[in-house]
């Protein structure tokens, strides 16, 4: 195959069947709907071929698992690097699929078959242990929110996080009782964070007017009213506060 040819699905085909030949098969190609069959003594090993990594793909080799657990996908080497986010998030698909994966990619004048891992029981409840970490982070975001103001699937729209939910809490008390110090902001509910977020002052909405003490900005005092909701929701709650200390 010389160089700058276009790659065909067949041509998938002769470097997959060397690799199974290799490894005690025989090979054959096109059988009852099957790309490629590969069979040792009682063992099937089915091969499905296509030139990019589709849905239609993923299908059409989870079908073949209701003949055998040996399904592999087989796939011209992308052109983007196989130690990207992206190669490893679609190698988890297949995984998690319980399939084998395979590449072809160019080797002198022909192609060569690399076998990238073979289909194994997938084990959710492991995956999910190495996870733990993302998990706590997510709970930890939605307990450190007062309700859902974002829209799911949106694109170019700024996102209420817990973080910037606590600065408009903070910058609510601030806007409705005039500078306080940030033990008087956890006392009337802001939270252990406050002092942090005082003294970073992320989105530049606060001021420090004299030491232990804050007030609101006039960029703070602007950008917070672009949330009446919130502002009416953190007012409600600190009128249940009978004094300020």
């Amino acid at each position: 195959m010389h160089e700058g040819k276009k790659l065909l699905e067949k041509d998938l085909y002769r470097p997959i069947q060397r690799y199974f030949s290799r490894e005690g098969f025989e090979v054959y190609g096109e059988v009852k709907d099957c790309d490629m069959v590969a069979v040792r003594g009682d063992e099937i090993a089915i091969i499905e071929l296509k030139l990019t990594l589709s849905v239609d793909l993923l299908i059409q080799a989870a079908k073949r698992q209701r003949i055998t657990d040996k399904v592999f996908v087989a796939i011209p080497k992308p052109k983007y690097r196989l130690k990207s986010k992206r190669w490893a998030d679609k190698c988890h698909l297949i995984r998690r699929l319980e399939l084998g994966l395979i590449i072809v990619s160019p080797s002198g004048k022909g192609l060569k078959a690399e076998l990238i891992f073979h289909p194994t029981p997938f084990h959710s409840k492991k995956s999910q242990g190495k996870s733990k970490v993302k998990r706590a982070a997510i709970l930890k975001e939605i307990n450190g929110r007062s309700a859902d103001f974002n829209i799911g699937g949106s694109t170019r729209t700024k996102i209420m996080t817990a973080y910037k939910e606590n600065c408009i809490q903070i910058g609510c008390f601030l806007k409705e009782h005039g500078p306080l110090s940030p033990k008087s902001l956890r006392q009337m509910g802001a939270g252990d964070k406050t002092l942090s977020i005082l003294t970073k002052n992320y989105y530049g909405w606060f001021e420090r007017i004299k030491r232990g003490t804050y007030s609101l900005s006039d960029k703070g005092l602007k950008e917070t009213m672009e949330y009446p909701d919130l502002l009416d929701y953190y007012l409600k709650n600190s009128m249940k506060n009978d004094e300020i200390p």
